[in-house]
């Protein structure tokens, strides 16, 4: 039996506690009108009531991740919109873990999940919100990981999708998307997105899946509290809380939902701590605001990344947010070649191919274990947020070409330098 939702059926500002009742879709993907007015920007996110509860809700008769429907910000009604995302293995890296004197390094692997990417948390229950509400259509702006998982899932909710994106992304990700039946186009400035977005969200009524506004505040509020349940396997599968998560971030929605995951275990009486919240970020939009101690994320110089997924001059105030809250930190990673090394170095020592702005994680544990950042035998999970395959163009430009030997033991030998 499905457990009654805790939602309160209304978002809030976690800046300036504002309150505003569902759906208020006029704030979807453009965030708090009072923060923008006051010049700091800020999503607004559901609220919920946990009062008397104590244990994790989990209904096995519900798909995916919506088996912890009862913690997301639904409808009991509303029919699941789902694609058995979530449930993604911890996978180890104990090589790694030994080189830089971890007690354990862990891989969160959301390649697993339907697109290959943990976005699908966040299109599965943005997509059934859109069906709850009874949008048109939906529209999102991405350079590919988004686009795609809201491609599934609108395919998949017969809902008419529409992808904005920019001619620079990888071919790779333009054919995802366009395989799920989504109408893409390119725009050659990517800000011009969002103002293109913003028109047919205002004159259409089509729901935003990802951000309109400038500067960004996050995408659509809903979906954001998909990536709670990422913090919820994570003590299902360790029986604790690890010590840090290291998160790819660009405008912190991943970051942000796992933050509330775990405020949510702590709140239920599972957990009796926070884990410490790493932003992995190309250019340190986070990192700066915090040294800064302002409320403003950015904006920071930056450039092209083959991180290019996450490589924004910009963060969120939700962001930094979980990282006021946890004692948290910031790494900035601008080096491709540092990047592309430790996809490598994930792929041998653990098996994994993950994308760039995943890889970028390792860095960033690298980078805090060299400055004395991490306690001995502290446990480590990095948050493998996509599969390299979505852009192998990129790795393969870091590899030998493949040769071509004579059929003999001794040409191959010869090429092995036995």
């Amino acid at each position: 039996m499905t457990e009654t939702s805790r939602y309160l059926g209304r978002l809030s500002c976690p800046r300036c506690s504002a309150t505003y009742r569902d759906p208020a879709t006029e704030l979807l993907g453009r965030g708090c009108p009072a923060c923008e007015k006051d010049g700091a920007p800020a999503n607004v996110l559901p609220d919920y009531d946990l009062a008397g509860a104590s244990r994790l809700p989990d209904d096995p008769d519900q798909p995916g991740l919506f088996r912890h429907r009862a913690l997301l910000p639904l409808r009991q009604a509303t029919p699941a919109v789902s694609l058995g995302e979530g449930g993604t293995p911890l996978v180890s890296l104990p090589r790694t873990a030994e080189r830089l004197g971890l007690g354990a390094l862990l891989v969160k692997d959301e390649t697993r999940n339907p697109t290959w990417s943990y976005k699908d948390r966040l299109a599965a229950v943005a997509m059934t919100k859109a069906v709850e509400l009874g949008v048109e259509a939906v529209v999102v702006a991405s350079t590919g990981n988004h686009g795609a998982a809201v491609a599934a899932y609108a395919a998949r909710a017969d809902l008419p999708c529409v992808v904005l994106t920019v001619a620079s992304v990888p071919s790779t990700m333009k054919t995802l998307m366009q395989v799920y039946g989504a109408r893409v186009v390119a725009l050659e400035h990517a800000p011009d997105r969002w103002r293109l977005m913003r028109e047919l969200v205002e004159d259409r009524g089509w729901l935003p899946m990802s951000g309109h506004a400038a500067p960004p505040v996050g995408s659509i509020s809903y979906g954001v509290d998909g990536y709670k349940t990422i913090a919820y396997e994570l003590l299902a599968d360790l029986g604790r809380v690890p010590d840090y998560v290291v998160v790819p971030t660009a405008y912190a929605d991943g970051l942000t939902g796992i933050w509330r995951g775990f405020a949510d275990l702590v709140a239920l009486g599972l957990a009796d701590r926070m884990p410490v919240l790493v932003a992995a970020e190309p250019f340190g939009p986070h990192g700066t605001a915090l040294a800064a101690g302002t409320d403003t994320v950015g904006p920071v110089p930056a450039g092209l990344s083959v991180a290019f997924s996450i490589a924004s001059p910009y963060g969120t105030f939700q962001g930094l947010a979980a990282l006021r809250a946890t004692g948290g930190k910031a790494v900035p990673v601008p080096d491709d070649t540092r990047i592309l090394d430790a996809q490598g170095r994930i792929g041998r020592e653990a098996s994994l191919y993950l994308e760039a702005s995943s890889a970028i994680t390792l860095v960033a544990v690298e980078e805090l274990a060299a400055a004395g950042g991490l306690p001995a035998d502290a446990t480590v999970v990095l948050i493998g947020t996509s599969t390299g395959l979505k852009d192998v163009g990129a790795t393969a430009a870091t590899l030998p070409p493949v040769p071509v030997v004579e059929p003999t033991l001794a040409a191959l030998d010869r090429e092995l330098g036995r």
